[in-house]
């Protein structure tokens, strides 16, 4: 089927004109020298990651965002211990004999190490907010402790000191917190969030 010379003409002119305008707009002058557009998109591209990237520029906002982040973490930390330690453990689940005991400790083990994890963040963020931080420093130890727990939890042992020790952190970090104007709730993890630490 042959094309018609009319419609080779017109594509040949719109593919000229397109080239034409990319080639015109490729540079500007500035004070007689060509400036190099690759060089100004990167720039532009730079500005617009540094807008969009928050950083707090006051003290007062660093500290605003170090109780926000300490609430979030800790919030995590007692809604995956509530959820899979504390209420488990005062249902008899951990009981030897109760059924559906391996996949409550192991559930149970998991959520210690997130917890754990969540704790150590919670007490990074509350450094940066003097308040929080001193209110905090008394609780190190008491959070340091629980590193070695979700593995006896696994294992069954002494599961009754075990949930009792997570129970009671958590309760004393939510003190620390609301002491110091940052309320911590309890805020249940996804099994994602569970499984990823």
């Amino acid at each position: 089927m042959p094309v018609p010379i009319r419609r080779l003409f017109v594509a040949l002119t719109l593919c000229c004109a397109l080239v034409a305008g990319a080639t015109a707009c490729g540079g500007a002058t500035r004070n007689g020298a060509r400036q190099d557009t690759v060089t100004s998109a990167a720039a532009t591209e730079a500005a617009v990651a540094a807008a969009a990237t928050p950083s707090p520029s006051t003290s007062v906002e660093k500290q605003k965002f170090a109780k926000t982040r300490f609430v979030a973490n800790a919030g995590l930390a007692a809604g995956a211990t509530y959820e899979w330690i504390v209420k488990p453990w005062k249902a008899g689940k951990f009981k030897k004999g109760a059924h559906g005991r391996k996949f409550a400790l192991v559930k149970a083990a998991l959520a210690g190490a997130f917890a754990y994890n969540r704790l150590k963040a919670a007490t990074k963020n509350a450094k940066a907010d003097p308040t929080l931080s001193k209110a905090l420093a008394p609780l190190t130890a008491g959070i340091n402790s629980l590193k070695s727990l979700p593995s006896k939890l696994r294992k069954g042992d002494s599961t009754d000191k075990t949930a009792g020790s997570f129970d009671d952190v958590i309760n004393k970090v939510k003190e620390a917190g609301k002491s110091a104007g940052a309320e911590v709730k309890n805020k249940v993890p996804s099994a994602g969030q569970l499984s990823g630490g």
